[in-house]
């Protein structure tokens, strides 16, 4: 095979295709990305059994074949020559790069080897905009689990109805977000892994439509040239209506600036306390907010509308700052039922976000 494409170009296909390169496995061809040349162009794809990303890109193919080469390698590699014009071929030596008066050589692998991938889903589908998609997802993956003792909770539920609902948890936090559905094939809920939705988020830009495509238990999503293939997760996700309150005897009404900026200066003295914890106080007077830790202890008042019992709650600092950063008005409503029940943050006008905590009992 041997092809010549521009260097930024290329540098930026194997960017973005590299994200699904495997990390630590015995298997080396899954960290390989599979290069096809063809007369209508190259394609990179790249797979770790879940996740697959596959880029077209414009190139002067001299001559047709396949070949798999180290992913972040040539990542790494081909990012160094984005200001050059690059010749790409395949030899007795593996691949051989030449740019300007330089040869480089790098080892490949047999695209034999490498796995099958379907990337003809579209059973089902589901049109919106991409600025709305981008939104829940920056509004809800983060409180996805980050280990494997409960798989399921490192995606996200998508219940695509009259709008799409998307909730993710973590066995310590909620969020919920919803957007608007521009066209859809039918009614479904599908549980997305959060790296996924991430990928997608990335490859999205602003003022266009995305269609997601799913079938037999796998996602594809595809702009500009650049297609992403996912396996979707399969079992019994919480339903958020057994955790979220209905009522509550506490409800705050403060501004989301004062309280974040005070967290932020209060989880500063947290930094390498394993509880991480920050205290609310609330009374008909406001909202007082502190930490103790080695380092010293914060106190500050911050000024709210409080209605209902008083009450002292501990917390999770970075659950706290997390959750206040996804919200996006200037006033915000946290509402309690005492200082060991869940407790929600939202918007003070638009509802279309929630987010659930759960406090820490064993607060000092």
């Amino acid at each position: 095979m041997k092809f010549i494409a521009d260097g930024l170009t290329l540098s930026e296909a194997v960017t973005k295709v590299s994200k699904a390169c495997a990390v630590r496995t015995t298997a080396p061809i899954l960290e390989c990305i599979k290069l096809t040349a063809t007369l209508q162009g190259v394609s990179l794809l790249a797979t770790d059994g879940e996740l697959s990303i596959r880029k077209l890109v414009n190139a002067e193919v001299l001559e047709e074949g396949e070949i798999c080469v180290p992913g972040k390698l040539f990542a790494d590699f081909s990012s160094k020559l984005a200001d050059e014009e690059i010749s790409f071929s395949t030899g007795e030596r593996g691949v051989e790069l030449q740019y300007r008066d330089s040869v480089s050589y790098m080892q490949a692998l047999s695209a034999e080897d490498f796995p099958k991938i379907d990337l003809e889903v579209g059973e089902n589908s589901f049109r919106m905009k991409s600025e709305a998609l981008k939104t829940v997802i920056a509004e809800t993956a983060f409180c996805c689990a980050q280990d494997d003792s409960r798989p399921i909770l490192k995606g996200c539920l998508m219940t695509f109805g009259d709008k799409l609902e998307t909730v993710a948890l973590d066995g310590y936090r909620l969020a919920v977000s919803e957007a608007d559905i521009l066209e859809k094939s039918n009614a479904m809920s599908i549980v997305c892994p959060a790296r996924t939705l991430t990928e997608i988020a990335r490859m999205l830009g602003d003022g266009e439509e995305i269609t997601l495509y799913t079938q037999s238990g796998m996602l594809m999503a595809g702009a500009d040239g650049l297609t992403l293939v996912s396996r979707l997760y399969l079992g019994d996700f919480i339903k958020k209506e057994n955790v979220i309150p209905t009522s509550f005897s506490t409800v705050v009404t403060l501004s989301r600036a004062q309280l974040t900026a005070s967290a932020e200066r209060a989880n500063i003295l947290n930094r390498g306390d394993k509880n991480n914890l920050v205290t609310l106080e609330i009374s008909q007077e406001g909202v007082r907010i502190s930490s103790n830790s080695d380092y010293g202890n914060v106190s500050e008042p911050v000024p709210a509308r409080v209605e209902g019992k008083e009450l002292t709650i501990s917390m999770n600092a970075k659950f706290l700052l997390d959750a206040l950063k996804a919200l996006g008005e200037d006033e915000i409503v946290v509402s309690f039922n005492g200082a060991v029940s869940p407790f929600i943050l939202q918007n003070a006008q638009d509802k279309h976000s929630l987010y659930l905590i759960l406090p820490v009992r064993n607060a000092a």
